[in-house]
């Protein structure tokens, strides 16, 4: 068999051949890499020479390029493309990987050669980025387990290849329970409220799915949201919000209950192996935030600040609900629809306005306008390097000098291969090879409203926030410029890898930046001044509701892994009781949040959903400095390329970020752009 990744690519910029590409492909490379990689681990621990930083922790950096090579695609495209062989074949891959770690980081003879070069790193002569790869590289073997006896490396082992399979059996059942849905319309009266394109959308995917005469609504947002937003039909609302709150939650051969417990329970046993107190005391001791007591202090302190605000809003949310004749006892499906009725009243704004001004294209533009306004970077698009799905459009990234500084693959639509949300993800990470800066290929991921036979992809303002906030994260992989690629770009500390992301949402508030991409999609007309105004007045509209979803979700997953999870018999029941501080309503028997939780269950965020709140508070003081000097002021701009973006791990962020503002962030900056400060 002709295996790709056996052979150069002789692709542009040695992009992935994915014309060439076959599922058959991945698991003879997976093998071959796992040879490879414990191959070259083996030339260092037979190396006679004394181990130092260099034959021991930067050629152990080197090891399993072909496995790095092989894994990135594949679980790359098992999230934005994948199949029921893709799904069966992760099953297979994920144990041999977990496996493969575990014979790097439980060898004993490599964390020796480790441990001898850590133990003499007062006398070495480091630059700080070395220095941060020789203290990460030593605690990485040291909390996978290096330290442990032989009985207690194997129950490490056993745990996480049975995490590993958990993990991915939590995500097919979301993806599983979100594309067997639909709402299927027949009635045209049954479409009262809805905007003529969301309808129209709701045709295609009827078409799609071959229902004639129909009109289809689905689980994923830019359907979903839409009709809770809009539609008149409250019975149909119900039913469609408890389909979505009830994924992966209905007792069936997709629930997630047990899986979601088996991961916690696991999680906590790994880390009291290791010697900590729960999984949470395990994963934030290499965070910002450092323990459970820290986070949930500043969740509580959040939750202080923003509780009555948020119990004022919900109050004005129901009277006005009554005002208008709607219904006095207010559920959950409600919410959606009689805000945005509200918003529209108090600032003669909603989404139907603006949309025709983002057409997507115009709004790829803009976010490219401003990365070069800012940093002097430029887009071209490439007609020439292979996609893994038609949908997909590729850019040869420059920097200022015109130098290569990235290949970009953007991913806009939903569909039945992708899983839900928006995410960032490298496919090649930035780093020195020889001398040459290999420079990174990066990816962004999002499920936004699609075309449809009569109008362009016209996105909501929450897509353009969502749009930017991505290729935020973009922007640190991106122009990531370190020496070693596992402390390159996004790979930073948890609670500091959103700051990039959140921070570029403000230009999106901004008249000098929506005036660069904000046209009308018909008569080219940049968007009006009054509008951008609507948006700054009502950017704060129910934040404190925002504020206490988020603080009541990062609470739950501290609580899932702050503690014993053992004895835990019920995921609704401890939902209810560990969130009922921020549930202002009742909730809704037949949901569970827990179930299609991806982000702590098969993402990367367990015990790190605090860091979106958490980076927040930074964003918000590191947007203040841009707003002193000028939204594209060089200097500021500059400054911000070289000590946040470029650096990606290579020093503490606490370091970095001061090196950047000169100070700490101020906790207030963020409640001062919240709107939660009580006035004197």
């Amino acid at each position: 068999m002709n295996n790709p990744f056996f052979s150069d690519f002789n692709t542009p910029f040695d992009t992935y051949p994915f014309d060439k590409i076959k599922v058959e492909h991945y698991l003879p490379a997976i093998e071959e890499g796992i040879k490879q990689g414990l191959a070259e681990v083996e030339t260092i621990i037979n190396n006679k020479e004394t181990p130092n930083f260099a034959n021991t922790i930067e050629t152990l950096e080197k090891v399993g390029g072909l496995m790095e090579l092989v894994s990135s695609a594949f679980f790359n495209l098992n999230s934005a493309e994948t199949s029921k062989e893709m799904q069966e074949l992760a099953k297979e891959i994920s144990p041999k990987l977990s496996d493969y770690s575990n014979d790097i980081m439980l060898n004993d003879a490599l964390f020796k050669k480790v441990e001898i070069v850590y133990n003499t790193r007062s006398s070495l002569t480091l630059t700080p980025e070395q220095h941060t790869l020789l203290n990460t590289t030593y605690k990485s073997f040291v909390r996978n387990g290096s330290k442990l006896d032989i009985v207690q490396k194997e129950k490490v082992r056993a745990i996480d290849k049975e995490k590993s399979h958990l993990s991915l059996t939590y995500s097919e059942n979301v993806l599983a329970e979100s594309n067997a849905y639909e709402l299927i319309i027949t009635n045209s009266a049954d479409l009262s409220g809805l905007p003529e394109g969301i309808i129209e959308a709701a045709k295609i995917t009827a078409k799609e799915k071959g229902k004639e005469n129909a009109w289809v609504f689905t689980l994923d947002y830019p359907s979903y949201g839409p009709f809770m937003t809009y539609s008149d039909n409250r019975i149909l609302k119900e039913q469609l919000f408890k389909a979505y709150g009830s994924k992966a939650f209905k007792n069936n051969e997709h629930d997630n209950q047990n899986v979601l417990k088996q991961i916690a329970i696991l999680r906590y046993e790994r880390a009291v192996i290791l010697g900590y107190k729960s999984h949470a005391d395990f994963v934030l001791e290499e965070r910002m935030a450092e323990s459970p007591n820290k986070v949930f202090s500043f969740l509580e302190n959040l939750l202080d600040n923003s509780l009555s605000f948020a119990k004022d809003e919900l109050a004005e949310l129901k009277a006005y609900s009554q005002s208008i004749g709607g219904p006095s006892d207010l559920k959950k499906w409600d919410v959606t629809y009689y805000a945005e009725k509200l918003k529209k009243e108090k600032f003669a704004i909603d989404d139907e306005l603006l949309r025709p001004y983002f057409k997507l294209e115009n709004v790829i533009s803009g976010v490219f306008e401003t990365a070069k306004k800012l940093y002097g970077l430029s887009f071209i698009q490439r007609n020439d390097i292979p996609l893994y799905h038609k949908e997909v459009t590729t850019y040869e990234v420059k920097n200022a000098a015109g130098d290569l500084l990235a290949v970009f693959y953007a991913d806009f639509f939903p569909r039945a291969g992708k899983r839900q949300g928006a995410w960032m993800t490298s496919f090649k990470n930035q780093k020195m090879v020889n001398g040459v800066n290999i420079r990174p290929h990066v990816s962004i991921v999002c499920n936004f409203t699609k075309p449809t036979e009569s109008k362009p992809s016209l996105l909501t303002f929450n897509e353009v926030t969502t749009l930017f906030h991505e290729f935020g994260h973009a922007l640190h992989g991106m122009c990531a410029n370190s020496q070693y690629g596992s402390i390159s770009g996004t790979s930073v500390y948890w609670d500091f890898v959103e700051l990039p992301s959140q921070i570029l949402e403000n230009w999106c508030y901004e008249k000098e930046c929506l005036d660069l991409f904000a046209k009308h999609y018909i008569s080219g007309e940049t968007i009006p001044a009054e509008y951008i105004q609507k948006i700054v007045d009502s950017s704060n509209f129910q934040s404190g509701l925002a504020t206490i979803r988020q603080i009541g979700l990062a609470t739950l997953d501290m609580a899932w892994h702050s503690q014993n999870p053992k004895d835990i018999t019920s995921v609704k029941d401890f939902e209810t009781q560990v969130t009922a501080k921020t549930e202002l309503m009742n909730s809704v028997p037949e949901t569970s949040t827990s179930c299609s939780f991806s982000h702590i269950f098969s993402g990367g965020y367990s015990s790190g959903y605090y860091s979106y709140k958490w980076a927040e508070v930074i964003d918000a003081d590191a947007f203040e400095a841009f707003k002193e000097k000028g939204i594209f002021n060089k200097e500021v701009a500059d400054s911000f390329y070289e000590n946040i973006l470029s650096k990606g791990g290579s020093e503490h962020p606490s370091i970095l970020y001061k090196k950047f503002r000169g100070r700490e962030a101020d906790p207030k900056a963020l409640l001062r752009r919240a709107g939660l400060v009580k006035e004197d």
